[in-house]
């Protein structure tokens, strides 16, 4: 697999997502987002980390984990824009980063193709 500059960019961009979700797991307060949802995001953030790694050494399985846990993690955050008593700058964090994800999945699904 050719490393074009849209997929550097979507590893880029999902490696950060990935070592954010990681991180930030010790630093919820347990409501916003809810601890289970922190330890999915942090689960699949560690594995979008992994399948960074394998997709930068050229692993079409990574670019495929990078761009399904990315995929899990946006919808952890969909319920933010439903749910009653969610903080506006915890909707606007959920907000930019489904359209961050969105993009990443963009910059990364070419990377898929087969080249015959």
């Amino acid at each position: 697999m050719k490393r074009s500059v849209p997929l550097v960019i979507g590893l880029v961009i999902a490696g950060l997502f990935g070592l954010i979700d990681v991180i930030s797991l010790p630093f919820g307060d347990g409501e916003h987002p809810p601890f289970v949802v922190a330890l999915a995001d942090g689960v699949l953030g560690l594995i979008t980390v992994v399948g960074v790694v394998l997709a930068w050494r050229g692993s079409r399985a990574g670019v495929v984990a990078v761009i399904v846990t990315r995929l899990l993690s946006a919808l952890t955050a969909v319920p933010a824009f439903f749910a009653d008593g969610v903080p506006a700058p915890a909707i606007a964090v959920a907000a930019v980063g489904v359209v961050l994800t969105l993009a990443c999945v963009a910059f990364l699904a070419p990377a898929l193709r087969s080249h015959a």
